[in-house]
């Protein structure tokens, strides 16, 4: 089965073939970055109107790359939710409109679902021929049951138990700030400029390996800032928003003045001065990656441990971090737990990853009318502990 995947949630265009829903014939993706990085953020009114002008020449592009004509396409899917209501309004009308003129089967994708689904993908000149009838089911490279998934991005962080295909059981969730925006607010804070998650983890690799470079402890010199962990004990949710503070008050010199309020001097640490490599914006980058890390590490490895899973996968634009990912592998592998996770192309907003989930549903007989709407605040469909 050959589907046709677009995704437009955010500030990413993406149109992306992808054949049973795991070998990649072609992906693309036209980034709204720099247009947004001069805001600091992204702005969904600039975002949607982006959207308009790049959509149609990104899935001509996808069409092109895989040498694909519409008579080899079995089916077209595109995301309706989670996302900036606009924005999901491109990609969904459009992707609605190529159905209705081709006759082919439509399926409206959940966004958090995809990045879930971003663990079975891989190129097509890996392709591995079925060795069953049924093509959904398992083949070589595929994800194992029951896993978890952390799904950590700029909207989101979950852990998830997932025992087979489509069945989400909700562990744990974020209480305030998710991580990736956290990264955001933060970098913001640091003037490391937008998006936040790569530029602190570009920060910390430099104060580490000037660290290590004059034979200095990283761990200690992280230490002497003190962040705080909100491990919530007893259950599987994060907070992030007292760390965020904290970096602020250390970013802005909080001092303690003669009456014992705290006063603060105002010396943020701008652009100019992350530009010119001053230590403490580099080495505050590296505590915060490293107090992030920390929580997410420890309680997924609690939450693998508990549910007995065979298989941890890393899902969403922050499973990019390399930090991150070593730090789950050290805390899995003497656990005999394996670590999966999506190449870094794979883990931000794509069309494949849209395709690849759409293809599981559609095997099952699956598909939505073309009144389909969009639903900005739509969530994985949980199941009960119970059932």
């Amino acid at each position: 089965m050959l589907v046709l995947g677009i995704e437009s949630s955010c500030d990413e265009t993406g149109a992306a073939l992808v054949k049973d829903g795991r070998y990649i014939l072609s992906n693309v993706v036209a980034s709204q970055t720099e247009i947004h990085n001069r805001y600091g953020g992204v702005v969904p009114e600039v975002a949607s109107r982006q959207q308009l002008t790049t959509i149609l020449p990104v899935l001509e592009m996808a069409l092109e790359q895989a040498g694909c004509s519409w008579e080899k396409i079995d089916a077209v899917a595109a995301t309706y939710g989670p996302g900036l209501a606009g924005s999901l309004l491109v990609g969904l009308t459009v992707g609605k409109t190529l159905a209705l003129a081709h006759t082919l089967p439509f399926l409206g994708v959940n966004h958090l679902e995809a990045h879930i689904y971003a663990n079975w993908l891989r190129q097509e000149n890996t392709l591995i021929a079925s060795s069953t009838p049924e093509h959904w089911g398992y083949q070589e490279g595929d994800p194992v049951f029951p896993l978890i998934c952390l799904i950590v991005s700029g909207a989101h962080s979950e852990l998830v138990f997932v025992p087979e295909h489509g069945h989400y059981q909700l562990l744990g969730r974020t209480r305030d700030d998710a991580a990736g925006e956290a990264f955001d607010k933060v970098a913001r804070i640091l003037g490391l400029g937008y998006p936040g998650g790569p530029a602190i983890q570009k920060a910390a690799q430099r104060a580490e390996e000037e660290l290590l470079h004059q034979q200095k402890s990283v761990a200690q010199a992280r230490n002497s800032y003190r962040l705080p962990r909100a491990w919530l004990r007893g259950c599987y949710d994060f907070s992030f928003s007292g760390l965020k503070t904290a970096m602020l008050h250390l970013a802005e010199g909080a001092t303690e003045s003669n009456d014992g309020k705290q006063v603060s001097q105002y010396t943020r640490m701008g652009v100019q001065a992350a530009q010119q490599g001053i230590p403490n914006v580099a080495l505050l980058a590296s505590s915060f990656q490293e107090a992030i890390v920390d929580v997410l590490a420890v309680k997924t490895r609690l939450a693998a441990q508990e549910y007995r899973v065979k298989q941890v996968v890393l899902a969403g634009g922050v499973a990019a971090n390399t930090s991150l990912r070593a730090r789950l592998q050290q805390e899995l592998s003497p656990l005999h737990i394996h670590l999966s996770f999506p190449a870094v192309s794979l883990c931000t907003d794509n069309a494949a990853m849209i395709a690849s989930a759409a293809f599981f549903h559609l095997s099952l007989g699956e598909q939505h009318g073309l009144d389909l709407d969009v639903q900005p605040g739509l969530s994985l469909p949980f199941i009960k502990k119970s059932e």
